[in-house]
C-alpha cells in the first residue's frame, strides 16, 4: 500500500531572497513567502489531503498554516524533516565562501556530498534521516494523500536517495525546488518510490 506524498518547499525567506543558506537557522518568511503560503492553502482547498507534516522550523510551519486552516488539520511536526546544517555557510552565500576559500568552494560545486561545507552535517546522513521520515509518514497514511512541507536541499537529497540517483548529483539533477511548488511522489513504506510530478507551481497544480 503506497501513500501519495505532496512535497513542498517552504515559502521565501529573507535569506533565500538574498541566496543565503538558511539551513537550521530559524529565518522568517518574507511578504512574498507569506503570499506563497496562502497560495499553497488555496491549492490544498482544491486538492485536499488527509494529513499535513512539516519540518519544525518556523518557515515550514508558517508555510503549512494556511493549508492546515483550510482543511481543519493539525500539522504533524517531524524533526527529521529539518533542513541540513550548512556549517560555516549558515547565513552566507556560496559566492562569499568562494571569495574566501575558492578551492573548497569548487570542490563543493563538483561533488557537494563528498565535499560538504566546513562544520556542515554529512549530506548522506541528512538524506538517510529524511528518507526514513518520509517512509514513516507513508506508513502512517497507507493509500492516503499527505502534504509534506520541508526544505530545498533535504528534499533534493531525499529524492535522489529514493530514486536511486547518486547523492552527489542532487544539485545538477534537481537544481532548485521552487518555493511552495508541488512534487508528487508515490511511496510505499518499504518499497520503491515513483516520481509523478516535479516542481509544479501550486497555483497551477
Amino acid at each position: 500500500m503506497s501513500a501519495t506524498l505532496l512535497l513542498a518547499r517552504h515559502g521565501q525567506t529573507v535569506w533565500h531572497a538574498e541566496n543565503r543558506y538558511a539551513g537550521i537557522s530559524d529565518v522568517p518568511l518574507t511578504d512574498v513567502g507569506r503570499a506563497q503560503a496562502r497560495a499553497l492553502g488555496r491549492w490544498a482547498t482544491a486538492h485536499p489531503v488527509d494529513a499535513i507534516w512539516t519540518s519544525p522550523l518556523s518557515r515550514a510551519v508558517e508555510t503549512a498554516a494556511p493549508a492546515c486552516a483550510a482543511l481543519s488539520l493539525a500539522p504533524h511536526r517531524e524533526p527529521a524533516l529539518t533542513e541540513c546544517d550548512f556549517g560555516v555557510l549558515e547565513g552566507r552565500t556560496l559566492a562569499e565562501f568562494a571569495a574566501e576559500d575558492p578551492e573548497r568552494a569548487e570542490a563543493f560545486r563538483t561533488d557537494p556530498v563528498a565535499h560538504p561545507f566546513p562544520a556542515a552535517e554529512d549530506p548522506a546522513a541528512a538524506a538517510a534521516r529524511g528518507t526514513a521520515a518520509l517512509r514513516r509518514i507513508a506508513a502512517a497514511h497507507p493509500d492516503g494523500r499527505v502534504l509534506v512541507v520541508a526544505h530545498n536541499t533535504l528534499l533534493r537529497l531525499v529524492l535522489c536517495a529514493l530514486l536511486s540517483i547518486p547523492l552527489g548529483e542532487y544539485r545538477r539533477v534537481f537544481p532548485r525546488l521552487r518555493n511552495t511548488a508541488i512534487t508528487e511522489l508515490r511511496l510505499a513504506p518499504n518499497g520503491p518510490a515513483a516520481l509523478l510530478s516535479l516542481n509544479v507551481p501550486c497555483e497551477d497544480a
